[in-house]
């Protein structure tokens, strides 16, 4: 029997978490080579010192690296209460997508782990071995059970609320690079068979330069089971404003569970990240790939004050009850994501 059949579902994010999963910086010149890795080192330790200050903080590493991984927490001010260390090893940082995502039992509250299929976006970033086997490795090191989901699927190129609808996009789980045996029906099946739900919303595209083909968490987030927040550009010469014009155009068809359209509330972008001579021509900066921890929203903030405080208050207008942090995560955004992308919740 497959997760769903045996009554779990996985949770939204803003109920409440035991802990939030990091997987550390490797020393690997390939990724982090130089300067580079000294400060996404300590860039990281920033974002579980802040993490740490609501709840715990379970990082992914090899266990020689332990020692050095903690001392930079320490220097960033970890709450050393809430910091745990795993021996997973792994190849690069996006835990969202390689790590474990979570499901609960709708009676009992027992949380269990389902274990999808990871191919570096579709092998772009070999290698990924390390990287698959993460969800196996903290099955077994919490000791839950582990379900396969049957299928590629990264953390990131879904988003779902509490009462069982799930949004995504078709450039990612209809690319062929992801599951070519798979029709959209088939796909759709194992989300409802591995996550418990019942709905999925497709959008169409992602955002400029995004290395994921167009993952859901730099478009749009639930906010709650009746509204979304949903990423928008006016500048109609930015290669992003017709996608997401064309996405808003789509999620005001959506309806809710209950009854009638969602309440969509409009996020603006931040103004054009470029790194000349970068891989990625435009970076994909996004303002609502931000992480609700308890109580509290860490939001990605890139350095363009006006844009950046603009973000903060429309986050705190949305969760009056949560304290809101901005970190800044331009050095980070460079590598082809921010706070969600690195993170994966445990619910409780």
């Amino acid at each position: 029997m497959n997760a769903a059949q045996q009554g779990f579902a996985m949770p939204a994010e803003w109920t409440t978490q035991e802990a939030v999963w990091l997987s550390w910086p490797v020393e690997d010149e390939r990724h982090w080579a130089g300067k580079k890795r000294d400060l996404m080192g300590r860039k990281f330790a920033e974002i579980a010192a802040a993490i740490s200050h609501f709840e715990p903080v379970r990082i992914n590493a090899p266990q020689p690296r332990h020692a050095a991984i903690r001392a930079l927490c320490e220097a960033a001010k970890v709450n050393v209460r809430h910091l745990e260390f795993f021996d997973h090893p792994n190849n690069d940082v996006w835990c969202r997508d390689h790590g474990p995502i979570f499901v609960k039992h709708k009676d009992s509250g027992e949380v269990a782990v389902v274990d999808w299929g990871f191919n570096a976006w579709g092998g772009k970033f070999p290698p990924w071995d390390l990287d698959d086997a993460i969800p196996r490795r903290v099955a077994e090191s919490l000791g839950m059970r582990r379900f396969h989901g049957g299928m590629i699927l990264e953390g990131g190129a879904i988003e779902i609320n509490g009462v069982g609808q799930l949004l995504t996009t078709e450039a990612v789980l209809l690319n062929p690079n992801r599951n070519p045996q798979l029709s959209r029906t088939e796909i759709e099946q194992l989300l409802r068979d591995g996550l418990g739900v019942q709905e999925i919303l497709w959008l169409k595209s992602g955002i400029e330069g995004d290395d994921t083909d167009g993952h859901i968490d730099d478009l749009v987030r639930f906010v709650s089971d009746a509204a979304m927040l949903a990423c928008v550009e006016k500048d109609t010469a930015s290669p992003n404003h017709k996608v997401l014009q064309d996405n808003l155009a789509r999620l005001h068809e959506f309806g809710k569970t209950s009854g009638g359209p969602f309440d969509v509330i409009s996020m603006h972008m931040p103004e054009a990240c470029e790194v000349p001579g970068w891989r990625l021509p435009v970076l994909p900066a996004s303002y609502v790939n931000y992480l609700l921890v308890n109580h509290g929203v860490i939001v990605p903030q890139f350095r363009q004050k006006k844009n950046d405080e603009r973000a903060l208050a429309i986050i705190k207008e949305i969760f009056p009850d949560r304290e809101v942090v901005g970190i800044d995560c331009l050095d980070l955004v460079e590598e082809g994501g921010t706070l969600h992308c690195i993170s994966q919740q445990q619910p409780a």
